[in-house]
């Protein structure tokens, strides 16, 4: 079935209509982006140059979700930026699909990486004598390849079923990005079995996977009873972080993708956080609530001076 689609762009509406707020959007998510890019790459950089850290798996993860954070704002965040300094916002029907994959792309991948990090954790903390020769890098290394194509399988799986819809009347989307609900509500045709198949292939998928990973870290909670109080203080410190990152990321995205499709007016506010702070908040709370994080930083940071000072 062919593209019956006769618009070749779609108009945003955005986050606001006023001129003055326009510009303090600018500012703020501008500066929020840079600090998401810098906060997450900072994270990328120290544990790739952190012989220490990179040979352990979780911290290997822990790159590789920040490198996803980074990505996943940058198909968005720029985008939105530039677009609050114009009064009228356009984007593409390709640039649209664009978008639309990158954002379930990496938002799939993200998924798939915070599983095998609930895992690793599972691995350590409840089968410690075994943890390195279950954790080697020949299952890191396919665990990553699963996230790449489940995130690949499922972008494709939304871009497809999006592809084949009629757009022929109004072109005016009434969000900052090109999301699956309100592009359903333009749609000249029935949308409503492929807003269900929507239902199913994401907003299942967020909660099955949010439930096997609040079901797992509940299986390494109970588990730290047999283990000493230094012990548990350590595993507590590191669950705690990876528990509300969990949160941080599953919540918004059951609420935006496991419903009716429909479009509500807190939606918008909703997708900021999701793609604006939640990429932002990962970081700090990793580095802040991890010792040997900020201890490597610090080292890192060091070494940089004294590389400067000998220059």
């Amino acid at each position: 079935m062919q593209n019956q689609s006769f618009i070749t762009e779609f108009v945003l509406l955005g986050l606001s209509h006023n001129p003055s707020i326009q510009k303090i959007i600018f500012v703020v998510f501008l500066l929020v982006y840079i600090a998401t890019i810098v906060g997450n790459m900072l994270i990328v950089v120290t544990i790739l140059c952190s012989p220490a850290l990179l040979g352990s798996p979780m911290y290997f993860f822990l790159a590789f979700l920040s490198f996803l954070e980074a990505c996943f704002s940058s198909a968005i965040t720029p985008k939105m930026i530039a677009d609050s300094l114009y009064e009228r916002k356009t984007i593409s029907y390709n640039g649209c699909m664009i978008q639309l994959f990158a954002a379930h792309f990496f938002g799939g991948v993200e998924m798939i990486i915070l599983m095998s990090m609930a895992y690793d954790r599972y691995v350590a903390i409840c089968k410690p004598l075994h943890y390195s020769s279950i954790m080697n890098w020949r299952l890191c290394g396919i665990l990553v390849g699963v996230a790449w194509s489940g995130g690949f399988l499922h972008a494709a799986t939304v871009v497809l079923f999006t592809f084949q819809l009629p757009f022929c009347g109004p072109n005016v989307i009434d969000h900052f990005i090109c999301d699956l609900h309100p592009l359903l509500k333009l749609a000249c045709t029935d949308t409503h079995i492929l807003g269900l198949l929507m239902i199913g292939t994401s907003g299942f998928m967020c909660i099955i996977i949010f439930c096997l990973l609040l079901v797992s870290y509940g299986v390494i909670l109970f588990s730290l009873r047999t283990h000493s109080a230094e012990g548990r203080r350590k595993a507590l410190s590191t669950c705690g972080s990876h528990i509300a990152v969990m949160v941080l990321f599953f919540v918004p995205c059951i609420f935006i993708n496991a419903r009716p499709p429909s479009v509500f007016p807190f939606d918008k506010l909703v997708e900021t956080f999701y793609t604006m702070f939640t990429p932002l908040l990962n970081p700090l709370i990793y580095t802040f609530r991890n010792r040997e994080v900020k201890n490597a930083i610090k080292k890192m940071w060091k070494r940089l001076v004294l590389v400067s000072g000998e220059k």
